[in-house]
């Protein structure tokens, strides 16, 4: 990520780790399991845009088709659920006791526990994850591995693809990549589809010609097609993180848990316990919003049974990517000790960021800039959230069960602002917000009237053929949840349109 002008201060270089999934599996591989398919009004929203196919009545029977759930919560929403899916979803398999006061103060709030799959989001949750015996449900294990067996399925690993290939009439015939310090190339039939995810896609694309001309012609690229949407739109989730309570002993998770013989013995043999348990998330939330349709929330509530002191700043400070100095001031006084952390995600926010290319070089990193909170509709957000969090922590399920007590030492670099007003809680916004890994948008879906549409309602590459982008970067607007679910859909969605094209019927 590039040094943010309009947030992150209190991280390194105003900047924080944007890690990528490049893995077998993607980040379904690497990130919280979480599934969350977004809200309804979100897909309608992508087809009023101009994108015909794709509302929410017509993409469901997609998340129904990916999906095997084998969870007992949610039997009153069932028709909404899928069971003969390759991605197995489950209930969580442990959980803190402060979890069922995070549950209890929204029922104090006036909120249900609900399914936020099911018909609407609103509500408190239980986290569903996906999982499978209490393991990860990864795309590698769900699709790819039982698709080894068909035998037209080749998985090359450590392999890093640097270039579309077109022939005279710019049509895709193959990729290059490079594999353990050899040049290669693949030649396609059909079609070759791009799931490089938000970053490398468009990276990908404007690697072989096909993005702003201007900015290919300084990295000495040949324009095939000047395309100025493709690494633009970029989207992502930021989240304020640092709202914290300390709790009773007993009440939240440990880190120690996790190391505890009793617990790697039941995670051995049964599969149970804290080490099934994604990084101690354990619910969240969805309020009702406070301007537009109050049932298209502005905000995922994520609850972490810990805090970012919980590991006394070994570990986690640095994977957040706050300075040690800032650490040491405002989490010193809660270190180790147990507690609970609340986070209000964004989840649409107006701000729009770009990915591009550091170089020609297929090899080099790309620049990331999220552009977080450079829209001030986002902060003025940001300040609304906040205070529906600390009514969270504020009501007595959490307060008298659990002892909770919020950390209200005032945040360094925020002194001089009135503790606890809007223009405090909009520095503190400032200081502490940062990506939760959802980035989106970068190759857009969208009718050929919009100059940064990348890719049509089928996903076909505008100014090409033979070329399809098959992943979040084709989201026209970010879904109201975590995105690992959504791009499934769109893969699922995407299995249709080219079988459609090419007369299969399976």
């Amino acid at each position: 990520m590039v040094p943010q002008k309009h947030g992150l201060f209190s991280c390194n270089n105003n900047a924080c780790p944007y890690p990528l999934g490049r893995v077998v599996g993607g980040s379904s591989t690497i990130n919280w399991m979480m599934y969350v398919r977004g809200n309804r009004r979100d897909y309608d929203h992508w087809e009023a845009l101009g994108n015909p196919g794709w509302n929410y009545n017509t993409v469901l029977p997609y998340f129904k088709k990916a999906e095997t759930y084998r969870g007992t919560r949610n039997f009153q929403t069932a028709a909404y659920h899928g069971t003969a899916g390759p991605l197995s979803v489950d209930d969580k398999r442990w959980s803190s006791t402060v979890l069922d006061g995070f549950l209890k103060a929204g029922q104090e709030l006036g909120y249900d526990v609900v399914d936020p799959n099911g018909p609407e989001q609103i509500g408190f949750a239980v986290a569903d994850v996906t999982q499978l015996n209490g393991q990860r449900s990864s795309v590698a294990e769900a699709y790819l591995r039982p698709a080894l067996s068909q035998g037209n399925l080749h998985v090359i690993p450590e392999a890093h693809v640097t270039k579309i290939l077109f022939d005279d009439q710019k049509r895709a015939v193959g990729v290059r990549f490079d594999h353990r310090g050899k040049a290669r190339t693949v030649l396609a039939k059909r079609e070759v589809v791009v799931s490089a995810g938000t970053i490398g896609s468009p990276r990908l694309l404007m690697l072989s010609g096909i993005g702003p001309a201007q900015h290919l012609t300084d990295h000495s690229i040949p324009v095939l097609v000047d395309l100025p949407g493709v690494g633009s739109n970029l989207q992502d989730h930021p989240a304020v993180v640092g709202l914290s309570w300390t709790v009773k002993p007993g009440s939240a998770s440990r880190l120690l848990d996790l190391i505890n013989p009793a617990h790697i013995r039941n995670y051995i043999q049964n599969r149970q316990g804290p080490l099934t348990n994604p990084l101690a998330v354990e619910g969240y939330a969805w309020g009702l919003a406070e301007e537009g349709d109050p049932y298209w929330p502005e905000f995922q509530y994520l609850f972490f049974s810990g805090t970012p002191a919980a590991d006394a700043g070994l570990v986690l400070t640095d994977l957040l990517g706050f300075r040690r100095d800032f650490f040491q001031q405002y989490f010193g006084p809660i270190k180790g000790k147990d507690g609970f952390n609340i986070l209000p995600l964004l989840a649409r926010q107006k701000s729009r960021g770009t990915v591009r290319l550091r170089s020609g070089d297929p090899h080099e990193s790309p620049l990331i800039d999220p552009n977080f909170l450079s829209h001030p509709d986002d902060v003025a957000a940001f300040i609304r959230g906040i205070k529906f969090i600390l009514g969270i922590g504020n009501t007595t399920a959490l307060k008298s069960d659990h002892e909770a007590k919020f950390h209200d030492k005032v945040l360094p670099g925020c002194e001089r602002e009135v503790y606890g007003s809007d223009s405090y809680w909009a520095c503190y916004t400032r200081h502490t917000a940062k990506t939760m890994y959802h980035p989106a948008g970068t190759c857009k879906m969208a009718p050929s009237s919009d100059p940064l549409g990348v890719v049509d309602h089928t996903l076909k590459l505008r100014g090409v053929r033979g070329v399809r982008v098959v992943d979040a970067s084709i989201m026209p607007q970010i879904v109201t949840g975590n995105l690992n679910a959504p791009t499934i859909m769109i893969g699922e969605r995407a299995a249709d349109l080219i079988k459609q094209d090419w007369g299969i019927l399976i």
